[in-house]
């Protein structure tokens, strides 16, 4: 496949249940393989949120779907678009890597093959995961075609429908493919352009970078003089970043001193600026982009800053410690074994909370009518009236229970140090 030197415009999420083909489409969107990580190899699955970039390009002799690809090998196509893919993982002990995931998706590929029932635990789990985070757009990629008879596959289609009625994405279109045999790849593509659109960001606003990523990218063996600062991965929902921009990641580091939590946030500079393959000198918002910095390696290897929120020093969000909640419950646990109904929450319980790309986990001292107050483990960095998913222990794992936003007024912030410089 081709390179293309335009940077990403928006974010498309492929979710979906375990081995129902993420990775391999993926693969056959982009040529990459998101599973770089050793014990992902190792294991067959996708452990981490996993980035590509797809480039689409059309024939302007084509007609109908096939006129889109994604590969220009010979010159001839004219470049459309460029996406981010971020392949999330499906196995249900990963929901939080997952939901984490959402907030950087500008619409999502939910995958559903199409030789297991309809819906399998995950799947169910992901798509109202999706809705939580309010991602309007889906599309219904039916998987593994080339395994099933025409009569099978009919079958199949219609439970897929009957599982996305009565939810926000009952009219999403369903797309049956092979990604292993590249079956019907340019009617995907087509059904993302038709009704994944790019959203309108604001270029004008101070910049906002949310870490979902972030290492070292030194290899053993480097002289001294041949090493480079940490790398931040994410998505700039706003604003733009330029090379030699000093920015404020926040909460930081977060440390405990006289038995009280400090958060730290960290003062550094943009070294460089990478798209895909592409070096930049100004980002702007939309797809995974790669934050080359100042940093030294060991504050940002193995995604120690995921979480944080990178901007101007006068301009990013409050850290909190104590938030206050409006929560909305679902009706019963989604991904569980059975039927079971979501009780109310309780004093005292362990709620797990994700919000923009941070994963916490705090214990609830306060309880009021479709409210909650909850202590954090781990401080956040957030806005009045962020969206956060919530989920509790049910059996051995965190299930999604529902969503809750923050009420600013009554949450309380953490003890925040002045800001860190943690340069080489």
């Amino acid at each position: 496949m081709s390179e293309s030197s335009q940077q990403s415009e928006a974010n498309i999420g492929l979710i979906g249940h375990v081995d129902h083909g993420k990775t391999t489409l993926t693969n056959a969107l982009s040529g990459k393989w998101a599973d770089q990580h050793s014990e992902e190899q190792k294991r067959g699955i996708t452990i981490k949120l996993g980035y590509a970039e797809c480039d689409i390009y059309e024939d302007p002799d084509g007609d109908g779907p096939s006129r889109l690809h994604v590969d220009n090998d010979d010159g001839a196509y004219d470049h459309v678009r460029s996406i981010s893919l971020v392949d999330a993982p499906g196995h249900e002990s990963l929901m939080a890597t997952m939901l984490a995931g959402t907030t950087v998706m500008d619409g999502a590929i939910l995958i559903i093959a199409a030789d297991e029932r309809v819906p399998q635990a995950q799947t169910e789990e992901h798509l109202m995961a999706l809705e939580i985070a309010g991602i309007d757009n889906i599309i219904v990629a039916q998987n593994k075609i080339d395994l099933l008879t025409d009569d099978q596959l009919k079958q199949n289609h219609e439970q897929i429908k009957a599982f996305l009625k009565d939810t926000s994405y009952e009219d999403a279109p369903v797309i049956p493919i092979s990604a292993e045999k590249r079956v019907n790849i340019d009617y995907l593509l087509q059904a993302i352009q038709d009704h994944l659109p790019t959203p309108d960001r604001d270029e004008t606003l101070s910049p906002r970078f949310l870490t979902t990523r972030s290492f070292d990218i030194n290899r053993p063996g480097y002289s001294p003089d041949d090493l480079v600062g940490g790398v931040l991965g994410g998505s700039l929902t706003q604003g733009t970043l330029d090379v030699g921009d000093d920015i404020v990641i926040k909460p930081g580091r977060v440390v405990t001193e006289h038995n009280q939590q400090v958060a730290k946030p960290i003062k550094t500079s943009v070294t460089s600026l990478n798209a895909g393959n592409t070096s930049l000198d100004e980002a702007r918002p939309g797809g995974s982009l790669g934050v080359m910095t100042e940093l030294d390696p060991s504050v940002v290897k193995s995604d120690n800053l995921v979480g944080n929120i990178v901007g101007d020093e006068d301009a990013l969000p409050p850290v909190w410690q104590r938030v206050k909640l409006d929560v909305e419950l679902l009706d019963r646990v989604v991904g569980a074994t059975g039927d079971k109904e979501v009780e109310d929450i309780k004093r005292g319980e362990t709620l797990l909370l994700n919000v923009n790309s941070a994963t916490t986990a705090g214990q609830v001292y306060e309880l009021g009518k479709d409210l909650v107050k909850v202590a954090l483990r781990l401080p956040i960095c957030a806005e009045h009236g962020d969206r956060m998913s919530i989920s509790r222990k049910v059996g051995n794992r965190f299930r999604l229970i529902g969503h809750g936003v923050l009420d600013a007024d009554e949450s309380e912030e953490a003890d925040v140090d002045e800001t860190q410089n943690e340069n080489n």
